[in-house]
């Protein structure tokens, strides 16, 4: 972990923008997800999380801010999606992506490669940290043994098997990470206001990961339009 303390110091205590919009969504590409990108690094943003190598290389040439690297891709007969194989992992980095995230579940993998194997090949080949997107504690005492460099509760609520889903950020789960972890833990799902991101850095976590709220219009209209009509 010791290789990777500058980029860790760059990201505490700052909001990460998360830019995406997969192939249904109105501003998906990666001119639009660069466009984002820039206004998130003019509002103050630390960081970047991206999808997929298109995006994360026009991201990388629009702003200086580090990036977090994934590759959402769908197996038959695989519930993992988020940066699930290596080559998914060496593609975002070789777009420029500054450290990869992936569903760190123990849950099978394509070719049914284990964390702890993927993980030690991400570090060995590619030079870079994990950040391990996790549901539950169970999930995050996993990922932690296998070698991840970052804690995320970015997939709480998300899983068969994790915590149930909450309307907002589960903060209980936060609290779980930040008392047990010894790895930085990122803060992230279903962060909606200014407000939750806050609580989320006061309680410690090393940084926070605000999507949808920032980046997808379309959610922002939704919560706009149900809160008018009751």
């Amino acid at each position: 972990m010791s290789d990777f303390t500058e980029l860790f110091e760059r990201l505490r205590g700052q909001l990460i923008v998360s830019c995406q919009a997969l192939d249904d969504e109105p501003l998906h590409g990666a001119i639009h997800m660069a466009a984002m990108a820039r206004a998130a690094l003019m509002g103050g943003a630390g960081g970047i999380r991206a999808n997929g190598p298109d995006d994360i290389v026009a991201i990388k040439q629009a702003v200086p801010l580090p990036v977090i690297g994934i590759f959402k891709q769908h197996f038959p007969g695989i519930e993992i999606y988020i940066t699930p194989t290596f080559e998914a992992a060496k593609s975002v980095v070789e777009a420029g992506a500054d450290l990869v995230a992936l569903d760190a579940t123990d849950r099978a993998r394509p070719g049914r490669i284990a964390l702890p194997d993927l993980i030690a090949r991400i570090h060995g080949e590619l030079g870079v940290p994990v950040m391990a997107d996790t549901s539950c504690i169970e999930d995050a005492r996993f990922a932690q043994a296998a070698g991840a460099d970052l804690i995320g509760s970015t997939l709480a609520g998300y899983t068969p098997h994790g915590r149930p889903m909450t309307s907002g950020p589960d903060l209980d789960y936060l609290r779980a990470l930040l008392a047990e972890m010894d790895r930085p833990v990122i803060a992230e799902g279903r962060y909606h206001t200014p407000e939750d991101a806050a609580a989320a850095l006061r309680l410690g976590a090393h940084a926070v990961v605000v999507g949808g709220a920032i980046t997808r219009p379309q959610e922002i209209t939704r919560r706009f339009i149900q809160a008018i009509s009751g």
